[in-house]
């Protein structure tokens, strides 16, 4: 898709509500008065008239910058810059027009690409009237708005509209893999690996990414979008406020997505956290792949050993695969993604009810459920639901009396007859005369 729109400006100008304004989704990006919220890029589809584009939300660009830190998130904000069709240009019409403002009109205007001025958090019709001073910025094409009640955003979008070209349908079915796990285990490096760029800001801090980014990928041509996430730490541990709705997203994220991958540290081996996300993952019926990262840091004598701990730790969830890598040295990396695009098929298969029954049938007649108080159980039948999750009802007689044990028994058995790794089985027992 070619149609791209980036939304720039300072720091606190309502970039991000702006954002949340335009997909309509207004729990997209984190909104908050503390200066510098927004650190990476972030994208969102976006359709009006007819027309489908996406949008990018930028951290504040920042002069002077005093750190490493902020220096990469101008960088972020320029690579969006250099990404995007039509640049919208944003000021608070709260605050006085600046020399930096000018100073970054001078530094868009370079880019040789279309620019609207907007005026954000007009209240009213006489705010308006007073801040014509804006004109003197020297950009023809100025739009007043209130991203948060809406105010003039129609117009707005029918201008952008203007600059885009009708895209052909898009599939709508393109697999979201979310990269989950605790903070500073390399979700992000992961993510700038393959995508090849400095798509997600890195440093040495932990919780430097704050928000959710998706990534429109396309790998040995096939579509998928990849989601980087803050970590996911223990309520115990979650102090700040904006930290609480990283959180929060880094969940909305998991249940938004296809696809998780729960990335751990070598180092720390899979810690109880893990295995809650793990559980999180199953709950909402997701595909899970467990990476070990950095797994150049294990020592060759030890690996044999170490991967049998592994396999101990997760012997309840036996079906998920375990895949080693090391992104700092780029070992292990694309079969991460192969496999994901693997286990989206299985998640999203069709089977035939003649198959599922010619198969699981004779494991049942082979190993029947027991007799509960001198009732026994006889299974006629099972099929497949046309849900997004492998989910098999099975009609006997007294769907009540059915043991945990002997569902498991079932799970197991479409396991071993069917492609299903990496995918949380659900099945449910209905009541049929036999």
């Amino acid at each position: 898709m070619s149609n791209i729109l980036a939304i720039i400006g300072k720091s606190n100008v309502g970039k991000s509500t702006l954002f949340n304004r335009l997909i309509n989704n207004n729990n997209k990006a984190i909104v908050n008065n503390k200066k510098g919220t927004t650190r990476d890029r972030k994208y969102g589809y976006s359709e009006w008239m007819g027309k489908k584009f996406i949008i990018i939300d930028t951290g504040g660009y920042i002069y002077n910058a005093k750190n490493i830190l902020e220096e990469k998130i101008n960088i972020q904000t320029e690579m969006a810059i250099k990404e995007c069709k039509i640049i919208l240009f944003l000021l608070d019409c709260q605050k006085e027009l600046m020399p930096t403002d000018i100073n970054l009109k001078n530094k868009l205007i370079k880019y040789n690409k279309p620019i609207l001025l907007v005026v954000n958090k007009i209240d009213n019709y006489q705010i308006k009237i007073q801040h014509n001073d804006f004109y003197a910025i020297g950009i023809k094409n100025i739009y007043y708005i209130s991203a948060i009640n809406g105010y003039g955003t129609g117009g707005l979008l029918n201008k952008i509209t203007t600059y885009f070209k009708d895209d052909k349908e898009e599939d709508i079915n393109i697999p979201k893999i979310a990269i989950l796990g605790k903070p500073n285990v390399g979700k992000s490096s992961f993510l700038n690996v393959i995508t090849k760029k400095k798509r997600s800001i890195i440093s040495k801090y932990e919780g430097t990414t704050r928000d959710s980014i998706d990534t429109y990928y396309n790998l040995y041509n096939k579509k998928f979008i990849l989601i980087d996430t803050a970590g996911i730490r223990k309520k115990t541990k979650i102090k700040k406020n904006i930290e609480y709705y990283s959180i929060v997203k880094s969940i909305r994220t998991l249940e938004y997505s296809d696809i998780c991958i729960v990335m751990i540290d070598s180092k720390n081996k899979i810690k109880s956290q893990d295995i809650n996300i793990i559980k999180l993952a199953i709950k909402y019926k997701k595909g899970i792949i467990i990476v070990i990262n950095k797994f150049d840091l294990i020592k060759k004598n030890n690996i044999k050993l170490y991967k049998k701990e592994i396999s101990i730790q997760i012997k309840k969830f036996n079906y998920i695969p375990v895949l080693y890598t090391s992104v700092i040295k780029k070992q292990g990396i694309y079969q991460v993604i192969e496999k994901a695009l693997e286990i989206y098929n299985n998640k999203n298969q069709k089977i035939s009810t003649n198959k599922i029954n010619n198969i699981l049938l004779k494991s049942i007649n082979k190993q029947p459920p027991s007799a509960i108080n001198g009732k026994n159980i006889k299974i006629k039948y099972a099929t497949q639901l046309s849900i997004s999750s492998p989910t098999f009802i099975l009609f006997c007689n007294f769907p009540e009396y059915i043991q945990n044990s002997y569902k498991n028994y079932i799970k197991n058995q479409l396991r071993k007859n069917f492609t299903l790794i990496g995918v949380p089985i659900s099945l449910i027992f209905r009541k049929k005369k036999c």
